[in-house]
């Protein structure tokens, strides 16, 4: 692998299996002058297991603004800096986005270096549809968190959250009230030794104290299609509301009250709509 000057490496680290690692990003961390992460503890116990002995400097949420110009500055000066996270890809609801807007107002090249994601595992073995919003780490006061919740039922796709596992019991609370009709996937100690994988109906899924440990990955299914109705003049409730519905709106505006509200095909209610005008003018 040819490395560039004036670049800074993003390196994707295993998320839980320390063997998860790409033989790219070995090459990267080996070829570091000075590796950026978050708890300098938690990273040394990765490369003491790949055997790899380099510079570390804690870079985190409470001190990258006063770190980045010192890093910028060994950039420049030509040495290769890699940026890791505690786990998985860094950014993802991770520190670095400041100092990556740093690299970008001082040209400095950023280049991706592709691994583990626990948004993407976790999502991998939902068998919800496959287009997605990642949201990440919800608010934790009932206000906030209800406000976020009401716009995000909107969204037809599933939805991908962290959540610290104290927290979960305080989440499926809301999750029923907002998402009450959808499943979920909880996903705990992913490619660790106790990896579990919770599955279930939103409205009655149930929590075993197991789950009670680490941070945890949740995804909400997708909005489920709901099947229209074809109604026929056998249909008593539909027929009745058309009538009842004629009397005071135009066609127009029955057809769009009556397909909502109860799920039914829009063409054969404008027919049945048509029908029941034609026989009152005869």
């Amino acid at each position: 692998m040819k490395f560039s000057s004036n670049t800074l490496y993003i390196v994707s680290t295993p998320i839980g299996n320390l063997d998860d690692i790409t033989l790219r990003a070995i090459n990267v961390l080996n070829k570091s002058d000075i590796i950026l992460c978050e708890d300098t503890r938690h990273s040394l116990k990765l490369l003491n297991h790949l055997k790899i002995k380099k510079k570390l400097i804690s870079y985190h949420k409470f001190n990258e603004k006063k770190q980045s110009p010192f890093i910028i500055e060994h950039i420049k000066q030509g040495k290769i800096l890699s940026l890791i996270s505690d786990a998985g890809t860094p950014l993802l609801s991770d520190p670095g986005k400041f100092l990556i807007n740093e690299c970008l107002k001082n040209k400095i090249n950023i280049v991706p270096i592709p691994g583990a994601s626990s948004i993407i595992a976790s999502m991998s073995v939902t068998g919800f549809s496959d287009k997605f919003l990642f949201y990440g780490f919800l608010p934790k006061t009932v206000n906030e968190l209800e406000k976020v919740l009401k716009s995000l039922s909107n969204i037809n796709d599933a939805i991908i959250f962290f959540s610290p596992s104290i927290k979960l019991n305080f989440y499926l609370k809301k999750f029923r009230k907002f998402f009450f009709d959808r499943k979920i996937m909880i996903a705990k100690e992913i490619s660790k030794i106790h990896e579990e994988f919770l599955r279930g109906e939103i409205n009655n899924i149930k929590v075993p104290e197991r789950f009670y440990k680490g941070e945890l990955s949740i995804v909400i299914s997708e909005k489920p299609i709901k099947k229209t109705k074809n109604p026929s003049l056998n249909d008593k409730k539909i027929i009745n509301m058309i009538k009842k519905n004629l009397k005071i709106y135009s066609i127009r505006d029955t057809v769009e009250l009556i397909s909502k509200t109860e799920q039914a095909n829009r063409k054969l209610i404008y027919n049945l709509c048509l029908k029941f005008k034609n026989e009152k003018n005869n």
